[in-house]
């Protein structure tokens, strides 16, 4: 784990580069040296049906909803989230020169417990 969807209303599509959004968040990630690069995933999900604000057809949205495994301090999350916070206002900041795109991030803390997960990719990248 760490897990980063990117939702989208279906209207950015052509007006935001998604798959170099999700490869500058995919490095954000990498480089706070919290996770491991076998576990990293951001995937974008088209949200073709949604409602935003006041329903103007040109108002938009980015949701990025992050869940990491157990383990790292709130400190570390924060600072995280403040990276790909800051990594996901520059890659799309000539949205935001318009008043009708919204943009919002959440970390979320999966229960170990609760969660299940096999895993090929790590033994390759662990060189085992």
């Amino acid at each position: 784990m760490p897990h980063l969807t990117v939702e989208y209303s279906a209207n950015l599509e052509g007006r935001a580069d998604l798959d170099a959004l999700c490869g500058t968040l995919l490095e954000t990630v990498l480089e706070t040296g919290l996770f491991e690069i076998g576990a990293v995933r951001v995937r974008a999900l088209k949200a073709d049906h949604y409602a935003v604000a006041d329903r103007l057809a040109e108002n938009s949205f980015i949701d990025l909803n992050f869940r990491v495994g157990a383990g790292r301090s709130t400190d570390e999350r924060k600072r995280t989230g403040e990276a790909l916070f800051a990594a996901a206002s520059a890659a799309l900041a000539p949205l935001f020169d318009t008043p009708h795109f919204a943009l919002s991030l959440e970390i979320r803390e999966i229960n170990a417990e609760l969660s299940w997960k096999k895993n090929a990719i790590h033994p390759r990248l662990r060189g085992k």
